[in-house]
């Protein structure tokens, strides 16, 4: 598989991102800058944490009509994988491949801290987790507070699209503790932690690492499939 890494003005999780995927995992992975209007020839897109555009608007809306979209909604379509942390999550929602919406945190500060998880290795993202697995990622945002409505929060829970949430004191009030999502097709996740920090035992933890694994593993069988 072949992976694009969007990069925006203000991305700064871009590098951590592509050296995750390529470096660690080994599969192929380039960026691709945002102003860009193809991405032919890529299999799946990384969509990096940091303040793109600023996060002027609010965090996501500017960079959600960047000209590579319509190719990144287009590659979701397909069932090809699209993954988003922290300010990638916050894009996936405001170009309306998530639900729901992101606000500030309920104290109103930044906050950024290693923080544990608890996993729903019931997706393609998750799979070579444990289930009910207990994992520690590090969060960095703002703005991670998620919010839906109770018609919303209740699809979410039918279709097993709640993909982690926060164990322990809850950093920044999303509802239920959610902290990561699927789309109904689980072929797009978003999450406000960052896997792509912990990779490997060197940088604090390397809970990370099995979310790539989980990644290759399910879309490229269903590529082989789909070629078969």
């Amino acid at each position: 598989m072949k992976f694009a890494v969007i990069q925006f003005p203000g991305s700064n999780c871009d590098f951590d991102l592509l050296w995750a995927i390529r470096d660690i995992m080994g599969a192929e992975a380039e960026f691709i800058w945002h102003d860009s209007d193809s991405l032919e020839g890529f299999d799946g897109v990384l969509i990096p944490g940091g303040f793109s555009y600023g996060d002027y608007l609010r965090c996501g809306a500017i960079a959600s009509f960047a000209n590579i979209m319509p190719e990144i909604k287009r590659l979701a379509e397909e069932g090809k994988p699209v993954f988003g942390t922290c300010n990638g999550f916050q894009i996936l929602i405001e170009a309306g491949l998530l639900p729901g919406a992101l606000i500030r945190n309920d104290s109103l500060k930044f906050v950024s801290k290693w923080q544990g998880l608890q996993v729903n290795n019931q997706t393609d993202f998750t799979s070579e987790y444990a289930e009910n697995e207990v994992i520690k990622l590090p969060i960095a945002h703002g703005e991670g507070h998620y919010i839906a409505d109770e018609a919303t929060l209740a699809d979410l829970k039918a279709n097993n699209q709640i993909a982690f949430t926060y164990v322990g004191k809850n950093p920044n009030g999303s509802v239920e503790n959610i902290a990561g999502i699927t789309n109904k097709a689980g072929n797009v996740l978003g999450m406000m932690p960052h896997p792509e920090r912990a990779v490997e035992a060197l940088l604090g933890g390397a809970d990370g690492a099995k979310l790539f694994a989980s990644v290759l593993k399910n879309f490229v069988n269903k590529e082989e499939e789909v070629k078969a």
